[in-house]
């Protein structure tokens, strides 16, 4: 790596994503997802494997990192720990009523993506390996109401179709994905056709219950993103060799965790009601037993490893096989790529098949 570029990575991580990810785009060929690997920085080596799964976690954290920033452009708090956007005050409103802490949380959920992807590029860097760059895919186009930068991105918040059968996993004593059993949708609607999670543009601001539906959304849209990564990081722990790479797992899933405790106590939190606009519905959560009801945020024991044990409380699920490309899939069906290339999905399918491929000590 040339003496610049190692200054660019020992820079805040703001600088990193603002000049050093841009600057690994434009030295990009055609059909190129990855930087050339840069010269070690530090003693010792990694598996491919390891490589490989820390390099499909930093892209998806990459990915993150742009959703929750379109989220803290228009909900959140606006500093120079999470630059861009100017905040709508009509939106961090409807938010407010999840919850009144809602734009220092989404501002602070975001703050911690950013650390996360420029974290586990900066090491793959430093063992001489391939970090992760999705800059050239950076071709999305931004909502247009008032507080949102006009650039590119990578994510779309505007056609979410949400998956909210992890409301009814971890209230469920009975049922375990890994089990391959399935769990009901705790909002059907949000399960069907395609919602705004931000306002579209400044027509979306009313009337307030439209407004409202769309914070609806995006509450409970926070906490699946992060249930995806509280359960993927203990999944593909299991598959790495180096003590210190499953350190780094350990250490940064936990936090997923913490993000996704916050968003499901918030998401309880949404007013019932149905949007005039689009005749999305949020029904009365706390009316239709154990399953929906909102103050169960605890994960409730259930069975693990082999329904002959006795239940306990646990993530779920952590089955490892295939888990890699499991999460891609869900990202997928939750609408946050469309508009993107073909390429895009076969440089992300790429990753995940990798991380996937790899075992212990491989």
């Amino acid at each position: 790596m040339e003496a610049t570029e190692r200054s660019e990575y020992r820079s805040s991580r703001r600088s990193f994503l603002l000049k050093g990810a841009a600057a690994g785009a434009a030295t990009m060929g055609a059909g190129r997802l990855l930087a050339d690997p840069p010269r070690a920085l530090a003693s010792g080596g990694l598996t491919s494997g390891d490589a490989a799964i820390l390099r499909f976690l930093a892209a998806l954290e990459t990915l993150e990192t742009d959703l929750w920033q379109q989220y803290n452009e228009l909900g959140g708090i606006q500093d120079s720990e999470v630059p861009g956007g100017s905040g709508n005050p009509d939106f961090t409103k409807a938010l407010s009523v999840l919850d009144s802490d809602m734009a220092q949380y989404v501002h602070d959920n975001t703050d911690d993506e950013f650390t996360h992807f420029t974290f586990l590029n900066a090491y793959l860097s430093a063992h001489g390996m391939a970090p992760a760059n999705l800059e050239k895919f950076r071709t999305l186009p931004s909502s247009t109401a008032t507080g949102a930068q006009q650039i590119g991105r990578l994510t779309n918040l505007m056609r979410l179709t949400v998956d909210t059968s992890w409301w009814t996993r971890y209230r469920s004593d009975s049922l375990n994905p890994d089990f391959g059993d399935t769990l009901p949708q705790a909002i059907p609607d949000l399960a069907t056709g395609e919602h705004p999670g931000i306002p579209r543009s400044n027509a979306d601001l009313t009337p307030s219950d439209h407004l409202q539906a769309i914070a609806n959304t995006a509450g409970f849209h926070f906490a699946f993103i992060e249930q995806g990564g509280t359960s993927l990081y203990p999944s593909l722990a299991q598959r790495v060799t180096s003590t210190e790479v499953l350190r780094i797992l350990l250490s940064i899933g936990p936090t997923e965790t913490m993000h996704f405790q916050t968003w499901q106590d918030k998401a309880g939190n949404a007013p019932p009601l149905t949007d005039s606009v689009t005749g999305l519905t949020f029904p009365d959560l706390n009316t239709d037993g154990q399953l929906l009801q909102t103050n169960l945020i605890m994960p409730e024991p259930t069975i693990f490893l082999d329904r002959k044990f006795p239940v306990c409380s646990i993530i779920r699920p952590t089955e490892t096989d295939g888990a890699a490309m499991g999460a891609l899939r869900a990202l997928t069906a939750n609408g946050l790529f469309k508009g993107q290339s073909a390429e895009f999905f076969a440089v992300m399918t790429d990753l995940a098949k990798a991380a996937d491929a790899t075992h212990h000590g491989a």
